[in-house]
């Protein structure tokens, strides 16, 4: 006689198996964002972006495990960056930043000394829909 219980109906449920991958280091289950690769004809030691799927020599990471590893003596570490994380501005763009608010600022200054601190806004003329025609605060 068969059985008219579908296969998935009948199958047991497990919490085991997880579609998040976690991070490869005993104990921690936290989702793993980064996987470690050896390079051992380089000694090198990359930590890059999660692969799109595990690989059986390779090994996944939490970010905390991630940002702590370390690598045997005279071996090197290559951390690669997927461009998801936002770069640190440097003093230099800093610098540049504060340079271009500054010179922005200035022509607003001159104009206000030079029409007696009034500005004069543009006249709406016309409109039509959305769009609409303004006179120069000049004409």
């Amino acid at each position: 006689m068969e059985s008219r219980r579908s296969p998935l109906k009948s199958a047991v449920p497990s919490n085991v198996v997880s579609p998040v991958r976690r991070c490869s280091r005993t104990a921690c289950g936290r989702p793993a964002v980064a996987t470690l690769t050896y390079v051992y004809a380089d000694s090198t030691a990359v930590l890059g972006p999660l692969a799109t799927y595990a690989e059986p020599h390779c090994y996944d990471l939490c970010a905390e495990h991630g940002e702590r590893l370390t690598a045997p003596r005279g071996w090197e570490v290559v951390r690669l960056s997927d461009g998801s994380a936002p770069a640190r501005p440097s003093g230099d763009d800093l610098e540049a930043l504060a340079n271009a608010v500054r010179e922005a600022a200035r022509p607003q200054q001159r104009a206000a000394q030079a029409g007696g601190g009034v500005r004069r806004e543009p006249m709406e003329v016309a409109r039509r829909g959305h769009l609409r025609v303004l006179r120069s605060p000049d004409s």
